[in-house]
């Protein structure tokens, strides 16, 4: 995995060369690769009723894009591989989306878990929070009750309501710590062969960010003995954290899957939005991925993806 280092305004390698290449680099890439598939991929790849195989499996490679934490005024733009791998049981199903089970009856209902994530961040690298302890990177689990509200047009449209709550574990790989929860609820719109390109696949998506005190002081407090004249002591508080509107773009072809995406936050009327770490109140990411899909089960089942 190789990254690239930029301050808004300005591009600049970090620290020496034009790309990084360190230690930490094979412990990100699991992390990064699992982030950037689940912003590529908003809606599952095909249409409901299709014979599809059991399982896929495959490797890929992404570019993905984003600061260094939400508000942080510098990014990295990140070369990492991408694994690909979809089962379609009748009761667990996995895609580069989610991990689903099934335990309602219900087509309209479903229960999966959710996962996020954070890359570490070094203080040292970046100035405004010079002097302060390192950001360990984070991976957020937890589950995500999915309603569907509409289905319009033989299901080539889809409107669910998505209500995940993940707690957040940060860990510099010697200790595990626990920093709080978050809540993700969003509309999400899936739409089947938009038009002008048959085959492929779009989704929408809006999503508010709700996360207690422990998190958001994680990302955003500033303790007295790291204050500075520039930086003052901040002690941050609970409550809404934002929002976000994603759009991805997928399409499979035979061996062949491609996406990407396109992400806007705003911390607008966040309750940190005063943080003296928060340098930018809206902000984009985006990614890009293709894998290639190596091997597949002879067995095939009616799957709605």
């Amino acid at each position: 995995m190789i990254f690239w280092q930029r301050r808004v305004g300005r591009t600049r390698p970090c620290r020496k060369g034009a790309f990084r290449r360190g230690p930490r680099a094979p412990l990100l890439a699991p992390l990064l690769a699992s982030r950037l598939a689940l912003f590529l991929v908003v809606v599952p790849p095909a249409v409901q009723g299709a014979e599809l195989p059991l399982w896929e499996a495959g490797v890929g490679v992404g570019v993905v894009d984003f600061p260094d934490y939400r508000g942080s005024d510098y990014y990295h733009t990140y070369v990492l591989p991408i694994p690909y791998f979809v089962y379609r049981g009748e009761f667990l199903k996995v895609d580069r989306d989610s991990l689903r089970a099934r335990f309602f009856d219900s087509p309209d209902v479903q229960l999966d878990v959710s996962v996020n994530g954070s890359v570490p961040v070094k203080s040292s690298e970046d100035q405004t929070r010079a002097g302060m302890p390192n950001l360990d990177p984070s991976l957020e689990i937890g589950p995500a009750l999915d309603v569907t509200l509409l289905r319009a047009e033989g299901e080539r449209i889809k409107l669910d309501l998505r209500l995940p709550v993940r707690t957040a574990e940060g860990s510099n790989f010697y200790h595990v710590e626990n920093i709080g929860w978050i809540s993700q609820p969003a509309l999400n719109l899936d739409i089947a062969d938009p038009p002008g390109w048959s085959g492929a696949r779009l989704g929408l998506q809006a999503a508010a960010l709700f996360a207690d005190r422990r998190f958001l002081e994680y990302f955003y407090g500033v303790a007295p003995a790291y204050a500075t004249p520039e930086r003052p002591a901040y002690a941050a508080h609970g409550g809404y954290a934002g929002s976000q509107f994603t759009l991805a773009l997928s399409k499979r072809y035979p061996g062949l899957w491609v996406g990407g995406f396109l992400k806007w936050d705003s911390l607008r009327g966040a309750a940190f939005e005063d943080s003296p770490l928060v340098r930018r109140r809206s902000f984009g990411s985006a990614g890009v991925a293709v894998s290639w899909i190596l091997g597949k089960s002879e067995t095939l089942v009616e799957a709605e993806y």
